[in-house]
């Protein structure tokens, strides 16, 4: 049996990917900074939770004894320039610094869709850092770019659905935007077919692929979807660029988790879709999956304004 680190394993994306591998007979180990979150994985029989700091570079050293992969999922949405730095920069620096200290060499990177250098958002140009740091490790290594992703549990089309539920319409900045959402478990077997790296046209070692799904949308668009199928759809109402920027400033000034920051709708000043430069989801063998045909699954499940109160205070992170 291999075994494989999951950094970020309790989050959204991880939870899915580590209920992949423990079919696959992977033995998987998570860290965690807060044991509380060790309900959301620790039921599958393979995966052992561990209290630790992964930011901690001797922590992660002792923690990558034993393993013969690591899956990186641990990112930010949200912060300050230091913050995107620390996680997207620094994680990805101290974890190719003990994969060399280690000797352990195969590293599957989750990363996203539009990132560059010269990106609009401090978050896409702070995974991009943490992109160059990784190729230039030496490490075999694969990176994975999904676009904004959605599924049971997600904080994206719930959201919409729950504020629908509250309000009667729904002032929406970057309506226009256009998207190419992917379904959580067709980047869950992304992961694990990268791991696996047998049945594929090519290796998956070197390269990059953008996880996206088959539906380009604007954001207006995945909003009436989620009230469609979720609570009830409401108007829509494009905020002015002028608007939207006063709406996410003071969002960010809001107790709990921001609904959206200035640098979300940085993010969203140009459309996020596959640039058809790198592979996509059907080079890992995985037929994309339609918005269409999983968001009447969950969607509406949970609604009101309770649930809007738990994001907005971070339950269930």
């Amino acid at each position: 049996m291999k075994n494989v680190l999951v950094l970020g394993g309790t989050g959204f994306i991880g939870r899915h990917v580590c209920e992949k591998l423990h079919r696959q007979g992977w033995g998987i180990t998570v860290p965690t900074r807060r044991a509380i979150n060790a309900a959301r994985v620790q039921h599958l029989p393979r995966v052992t939770v561990l209290e630790a700091d992964v930011h901690d570079p001797g922590q992660l050293l002792s923690l990558l004894d034993g393993h013969d992969a690591v899956v990186n999922l641990v990112a930010i949405l949200h912060g300050s320039e230091d913050d995107f730095e620390r996680v997207h920069v620094e994680l990805p620096l101290s974890l190719a610094e003990a994969c060399a200290a280690d000797g352990v060499r195969r590293v599957v990177h989750v990363s996203a869709l539009g990132v560059g250098l010269d990106g609009a958002s401090r978050y896409q140009r702070s995974k991009a850092r943490g992109e160059e740091v990784l190729r230039g490790a030496g490490l075999d290594l694969t990176i994975l770019r999904p676009g904004v992703v959605f599924g049971s549990g997600d904080r994206f089309l719930n959201l919409f659905a729950r504020l629908q539920a509250v309000l009667p319409l729904l002032p929406l900045a970057g309506a226009h935007t256009r998207l190419q959402p992917v379904w959580v478990e067709d980047v869950a077997n992304a992961v694990v077919a990268s791991l696996r790296d047998r049945g594929l046209p090519a290796s998956s070692v070197g390269q990059t692929f953008e996880c996206t799904g088959p539906d380009v949308l604007t954001l207006a668009e995945l909003a009436r979807i989620a009230g469609r199928y979720g609570s009830q759809q409401r108007p829509v109402w494009a905020l002015p660029a002028a608007l939207a920027r006063l709406q996410a400033g003071v969002m960010e000034w809001l107790p709990g988790e921001p609904l959206m920051s200035r640098d979300n709708l940085d993010s969203l000043a140009s459309d996020n879709l596959a640039t058809q430069q790198w592979p996509g989801l059907t080079a890992l063998g995985i037929q994309p999956t339609s918005v269409h045909s999983v968001a009447p699954t969950y969607l509406g499940q949970r609604g009101g304004r309770s649930q809007l109160l738990d994001y907005r205070h971070g339950a269930g992170r």
